[in-house]
């Protein structure tokens, strides 16, 4: 008898826009579908199912996914003629938030899934199959969603753990609160029981995911566990080395967490602290709820603690009603502060969002005019900062092969990329590195034992 072939396996492809929180949401989804044997596609050409996990923050983020499911559709009518098929799935908060108009608009979308859905996936494809059922699932349900995600198989020595999700902030820019809905927090327990046994898995280091991380508030047996004895607790499982945490909010860093960045060695000193903007008047109609000065101190404490502590924010130009001396208020406040790493973006009118409507928007022309004036800035600095790094050595988390061969590739504790020579060090050690060389992205080093300082 001639031996049965085997089916070929099913290919899935995800499309990753914005944030870390959607690389992990990403990644849970993929283990939401292995056990349904789909293997990972590299393009969606031949894809059975494409997933795109969309960001609502980015500028013209709906058009980019319309723009996207135009250049599916061609590949879904190609399979179709061939007597295949293709599942078109769109994800994350787009999903959320524009998942009836999609639904409309786009017959050739099969799914629409919420981030808090995505749990139901093979339940909704199946569905989807038998051409059956409601093809948009938005519902709140984190608690449900996490208490259903399966086991996690580590992928490397690096991970991101989501310990909290949603906002009750309700910046007037920012359709979060809209798309992820309100705060909630993950129970003490569980969090610790998926980092160890990430570490157990190899994981030295982890990065805990929230849109509000640092106001995490988690059942514990006490009643309810800070973000800082969060922290604590994890740093005293064996086999975490790093810890690191984003996105943070300012009113949400407390005098224990603050403290902890001064006593913690596990937890790094990098920290992304966004403040949108340096000016108190734009913070105000932002509904940020602090303003420049409560920032600095924030900043300001931090560094008596630490002083190596390197921070990263994000900035907000061209808001509404936002006048050319505001502006230079952000670009005195980042001449004061110095940021290892920028993010830096224009505004732009979120659907819904009160400040859509808000009197005194500003011309695009000076918004980008202004952006140009601020990533400048914050060009230099990172420049500068990595610089600062030259003939330092570094502890490095190795987490892989370099981009050349007889290289490897690692982290420094404050988030930079290095490459150094190397063929004996395996991933998951952390090694003396003498950083020789700095770029705008990324340094370049040797193992302390193979610099000729070192001889």
């Amino acid at each position: 008898m001639s031996e049965q072939k085997r089916p070929e396996p099913k290919r899935l492809f995800i499309e990753t826009y914005g944030c870390q929180m959607n690389v992990y949401d990403s990644e849970r989804m993929r283990d939401v579908l292995t056990p349904l044997g789909y293997a990972i596609a590299d393009k969606p050409d031949d894809a059975d199912l494409v997933i795109l996990n969309t960001c609502h923050i980015r500028e013209k983020a709906t058009e980019k996914v319309y723009s996207e499911i135009g250049r599916l559709r061609a590949h879904k009518e190609r399979r179709a003629s061939e007597g295949k098929g293709m599942t078109i799935t769109i994800a994350g908060c787009v999903a959320q938030a524009e998942g009836e108009e999609i639904i409309r608009r786009a017959p050739e979308v099969d799914l629409v899934v919420g981030p808090q859905a995505y749990h139901k996936l093979p339940e909704l494809i199946a569905r989807a199959a038998r051409k059956t059922g409601e093809r948009l699932a938005a519902d709140f349900t984190a608690q449900e969603k996490f208490d259903a995600l399966p086991a996690r198989a580590p992928d490397g020595v690096t991970a991101f753990l989501s310990i909290q999700e949603g906002c009750d902030k309700f910046c007037t820019f920012c359709v979060v609160p809209y798309t992820r809905g309100a705060e909630y927090s993950r129970p003490l327990a569980d969090v610790v029981a998926e980092a160890r046994a990430l570490a157990e898995g190899g994981v030295r280091e982890i990065t805990l995911l929230g849109q509000n991380v640092n106001a995490y508030h988690g059942q514990s047996r006490g009643g309810s566990a800070s973000f800082a004895e969060l922290l604590d607790a994890l740093a005293q499982i064996d086999g975490v080395e790093r810890l690191r945490y984003t996105t943070s909010h300012p009113i949400e860093m407390t005098d224990e967490l603050i403290g902890l960045h001064g006593s913690e060695p596990k937890l790094m000193p990098y920290l992304h602290l966004p403040v949108q903007s340096g000016s108190d008047r734009i913070l105000k109609a932002m509904n940020r709820r602090h303003d420049a000065a409560f920032y600095r101190d924030i900043v300001s404490r931090l560094r008596a603690l630490r002083p190596d502590i390197a921070l990263s924010t994000d900035f907000i130009v061209g808001f509404p009603g936002e006048r050319e001396r505001e502006f230079e208020d952000t670009l005195q406040l980042v001449h004061e502060i110095g940021f290892a790493s920028a993010y830096s973006f224009k505004y732009s009118a979120r659907p819904g969002t009160p400040a859509a409507a808000m009197m005194g928007q500003v011309s695009e022309e000076a918004k980008a005019e202004r952006l140009a004036r601020l990533h400048a800035l914050l060009s230099d600095q990172q420049r500068a900062f990595n610089a600062s790094q030259i003939e330092r050595v570094l502890p490095i988390l190795v987490t892989g092969d370099g981009r050349m061969p007889g290289q490897k590739h690692g982290r420094t504790p404050y988030s930079q990329s290095v490459h150094f020579q190397d063929t004996q060090t395996e991933n998951g050690e952390i090694v003396p590195v003498r950083i020789l060389a700095a770029s705008q992205n990324s340094l370049t080093g040797a193992r302390l034992e193979l610099a000729p300082e070192a001889a």
